[in-house]
C-alpha cells in the first residue's frame, strides 16, 4: 500500500486536477451561506477501502462522546491503529497540500494541526448524530483560529438513505443542505462564526467511518478577535434543545473562557506533542 509520501502525491495531483471545479463551488454555494467544495472519487478504490479496513469496526479504541449534542466515537491516537490511517491523515496535513488548498481558496499562510485537537478519526454506528453546530474558533493553545474543516469519508457504498450525511444550514438553521457521505468523498469547509453543521443520524448496522482535518490562521476569518467554544443547537423541530443550547453554550464559554479549560485537550494526538 502506498506510504505517507505517495498518498500526499496522490492527494497533490487530484486536487490540481480539480481547481476549476473547486473555485466554481467555493464561490458559488448552492442553498447555504458557508462556503465549501466538494472532491469524489479522491483515491484510488483500493486505497480508500484500505483506509476504511483499518478502522476498528467495533469503535474500540475510540473516545465516546454521548450527550444531547452528539453521539459518536473519535480517536486522535494514530499510533494505535494501522499506519495507513496515520499516512493518510500527515498526508492532509503536508505542507505542499495546506499550502495548494490555500492557495486555490485565495487563504492566506495556513497551517495545519499535528496534534489534531478536534480532528483525526471519527466513526458513528446505528443511531449517532451531530447536531448543528459552529467549531470551536481557536486551536488548543487558543494561538491559532479554525478556517478550514476537511472530511474524507471512506465506508464502502455509501448512500443517502444510510444516514450519518454531512449537513450545512442555511442563516436561521431552519433548512439544511444535505451533502452524502459518499464513499471515497473529500468535504472542505469554511469555518467561522456561522458556518452551522450537522451530521444526520445513522440508519444502518455498519460504521460510517471518516479522515478528520483542520487547517489553522493566526488572522480571524473577519480580522477580529474573537473566542468561542462548539456552540451546539437543535434542529428546528428540537424546540428544548434550541432552548438550552444557548444556556448550555454560554455557560460552557464562561467556563472555558475563565479556568483556560478546552474541549477534549486530553485527547490530542500523542505522537505528535
Amino acid at each position: 500500500m502506498p506510504n505517507q509520501e505517495r498518498l500526499t502525491l496522490l492527494l497533490l495531483e487530484k486536487i490540481q486536477s480539480s481547481v476549476s471545479t473547486i473555485k466554481m463551488q467555493w464561490t458559488n454555494p448552492v442553498c447555504t451561506n458557508t462556503r465549501h467544495f466538494i472532491i469524489d472519487e479522491l483515491l484510488d478504490q483500493a486505497i480508500c477501502q484500505s483506509i476504511y479496513n483499518a478502522f476498528p469496526k467495533d469503535g474500540n479504541g475510540f473516545f465516546n462522546r454521548e450527550s444531547f449534542r452528539e453521539k459518536k466515537k473519535e480517536s486522535a491516537d494514530l499510533g494505535a491503529f494501522n499506519k495507513i490511517l496515520s499516512d493518510i491523515t500527515y498526508a492532509f496535513q503536508d505542507k505542499r497540500v495546506v499550502d495548494l488548498v490555500a492557495g486555490i481558496l485565495g487563504f492566506d499562510n495556513l497551517e495545519p494541526d499535528p496534534k489534531l485537537y478536534a480532528g483525526g478519526l471519527s466513526m458513528m454506528f446505528r443511531g449517532d448524530f451531530l447536531n448543528p453546530h459552529i467549531d470551536n474558533s481557536h486551536d488548543g493553545a487558543r494561538q491559532r483560529y479554525r478556517r478550514l474543516n476537511l472530511l474524507y469519508y471512506v465506508s464502502p457504498n455509501w448512500k443517502i438513505e444510510n444516514g450519518g450525511n454531512f449537513e450545512l444550514w442555511d442563516k436561521e438553521r431552519l433548512n439544511p443542505k444535505t451533502i452524502t457521505a459518499l464513499t471515497n468523498r473529500l468535504v472542505v469547509m469554511e469555518t467561522n462564526k456561522t458556518s452551522w453543521h450537522s451530521v444526520s443520524c445513522v440508519m444502518v448496522e455498519r460504521p460510517r467511518c471518516c479522515v478528520s482535518n483542520y487547517y489553522f490562521a493566526k488572522i480571524s476569518p473577519d480580522n477580529s478577535d474573537y473566542f468561542h467554544v462548539t456552540s451546539f443547537t437543535g434542529r428546528p423541530e428540537e424546540k428544548i434543545k434550541r432552548a438550552f443550547g444557548i444556556v448550555d453554550n454560554a455557560l460552557r464559554s464562561f467556563v472555558s473562557k475563565t479556568l483556560k479549560i478546552g474541549r477534549g485537550k486530553h485527547l490530542i494526538n500523542k505522537d505528535k506533542n
